[in-house]
């Protein structure tokens, strides 16, 4: 347990906003003025090496100690590249400086990786053993594109088992812990990269979203975290769970650095036939600092409440911060309205059931001949499935016989037809709700983070902890999760998320209005007690 001398040092305002209690830059980097990007690690790292106010290689040592410090009580990370290896690229990016060669826009950006995202120079597990060693022939277009960029991979963060999971804890490996609490659950699938985040053992990280499994831990660890449309990234290379799901997705510290990030991996890929070949603008390019920006910055954007989201089930703390968070958008002069979408608890049962019959069918062709540990049989039936056995955690397995079942004769029609058919209606209600809405708003959670153990034997209430997020996969669109409060929570407070939902391909608007949102509301963004004493020196 945290000790209260670690507990973030919150004042409470008379209209009982959070202050902001610290800086969300490093040591080794110099805030940039009152501009659009004055939040933005990526940009200060950036300004700090082209001034030669830091070195990279200083820069990168710096997060590496912090690694070092941090990761025995965190666990995010399953696999942490070699300091020197880190440090060589550092040292590369140092002598082009020097020699004024031209930088990528992520140069000296340490970025962590879900494990579940292939890297041809480091293990890709997908968090379960019937993987564990594996590295892949090649990186996964995203990772090709943040190294081009210059990024610094750092490693391969935990996950639940191939992204099945709300919690991180379905890891094969290890739990990862929260860093505002370490006695309680980062999230998930993408715990590891949210937590990466959060206590700032990198500056940027990628996740996978299949039903929300970048929102809520972008929600339970208090960072931005950005599901993309369905299409606008490419998934070559990303391991495969729910292929109609499935997208990358980015956590940063700010919602200009999830932007900078979504830019640099966005775009067609010739290797992914799902990916869209739709321009992709430059998502920070309309941020203002707010020094700059009007009284009434928002003024005429058409903001809907989903009124099924503040129901039953949710924590009244959670609907106070969200509604707080809603106020606050009228404040910036949005028109705020309430939406129904009476197919809103649909979705739930729908998603399981496809994402299940879609698992079932991907996870095949780990039968331990082509890829992946291989367990010896008398015959072949006997090594595919002592290979599976021995390899798939009992979650992964669950899921295959929920596919398998649904996917059967005689029961197509009953489960997967019909789960289809709700897909279309969700699509449907959500095309018709932001036809007259800008975006829309729900919690991105049902509740903060909860105790490490308090639900892993209990499937039913963690699968329900996700009805918040798996309508936008469904129905294909973004949605970006911003931290709007803290509610108390033992011996520290811990952060509440609220999710902003767009219109296919509008990520430019989400992202606009979160920057907006994220300048104005006092104490929205903290760092968590683990790391809150050494940024703050």
């Amino acid at each position: 347990m945290l000790s209260s001398a670690h507990a973030p040092r919150l004042v409470r305002s008379p209209s009982h906003r959070l202050r902001p209690i610290n800086s969300l830059h490093t040591a080794q980097s110099s805030p940039l003025p009152t501009t659009a990007t004055e939040s933005s690690q990526i940009l200060t790292i950036r300004k700090s090496l082209l001034t030669k106010q830091t070195t990279a290689v200083d820069l990168a040592q710096s997060f590496l100690d912090r690694i070092r410090r941090t990761e025995p009580h965190l666990k995010s990370f399953l696999y942490v590249s070699p300091d020197d290896a880190i440090l060589k690229q550092a040292d590369e990016l140092d002598n082009k400086i020097k020699n004024n060669e031209q930088l990528g826009p992520l140069a000296g950006v340490l970025v962590g990786i879900k494990d579940n995202i292939c890297t041809s120079d480091m293990p890709s597990t997908a968090g379960s053993r019937i993987l564990e060693n594996y590295r892949p022939p090649f990186d996964a277009t995203a990772v090709r594109k943040l190294k081009d960029s210059g990024a610094i991979v750092v490693g391969k963060t935990n996950l639940d088992e191939f992204g099945m999971g709300s919690t991180t804890e379905g890891s094969a490996y290890q739990v990862t812990a929260n860093p505002w609490d370490l006695s309680r659950v980062p999230g998930g699938s993408s715990g590891g990269s949210a937590a990466a985040v959060s206590a700032r053992q990198c500056v940027v990280s990628l996740g996978s979203d299949t039903g929300g499994s970048v929102r809520q831990p972008a929600a339970f660890c208090g960072v931005v975290g950005l599901k993309p449309t369905y299409g606008r990234v490419s998934r070559y290379g990303l391991v495969a769970y729910a292929s109609s799901l499935d997208v990358i997705g980015c956590f940063g510290s700010s919602v200009a650095d999830a932007g900078i990030l979504l830019h640099t991996i966005s775009g067609y890929d010739k290797f992914d036939s799902t990916s869209s070949k739709r321009e992709v603008p430059d998502f920070t390019s309309q941020f203002a600092g707010k020094d700059y920006l009007e009284s009434k910055p928002l003024k005429g954007l058409r903001v809907g409440v989903i009124r099924e989201t503040f129901g039953d089930g949710v924590d009244p703390e959670v609907i106070s911060s969200v509604r707080g968070a809603v106020t606050h958008l009228e404040e910036l002069g949005c028109f705020v309205s309430e939406v129904s979408l009476p197919s809103f608890s649909l979705g739930l049962p729908a998603y399981y059931v496809l994402a299940s019959s879609e698992s079932s069918s991907n996870l095949s062709r780990y039968d331990g001949i082509r890829y992946g540990n291989q367990v010896l049989g008398d015959e072949l039936n006997s090594l595919y499935s002592h290979s599976r056995a021995q390899g798939f955690g009992s979650e992964v397995k669950m899921r295959i016989l929920m596919g398998t079942y649904a996917l059967s004769a005689g029961y197509y029609d009953a489960f997967y037809k019909r789960a289809q058919q709700v897909r279309t209606i969700i699509r449907d209600s959500f095309r018709a709700a932001l036809e007259k809405n800008d975006i829309l708003i729900s919690p991105a959670s049902p509740s903060v983070a909860y105790k490490i153990g308090e639900k892993k034997d209990d499937p039913l209430a963690m699968y329900a902890g996700d009805k918040m997020t798996v309508n936008v996969n469904l129905a294909g669109l973004p949605a970006l999760v911003l931290p709007c409060g803290f509610v108390e929570g033992g011996s520290t407070v811990l952060p509440v998320g609220f999710q902003m939902i767009g219109a296919a391909f509008d990520e430019e608007r989400l992202l606009k209005v979160g920057h907006i949102f994220e300048q104005t509301l006092q104490g929205s963004s903290a760092v968590p007690p683990l790391v809150a004493e050494e940024l703050t020196r």
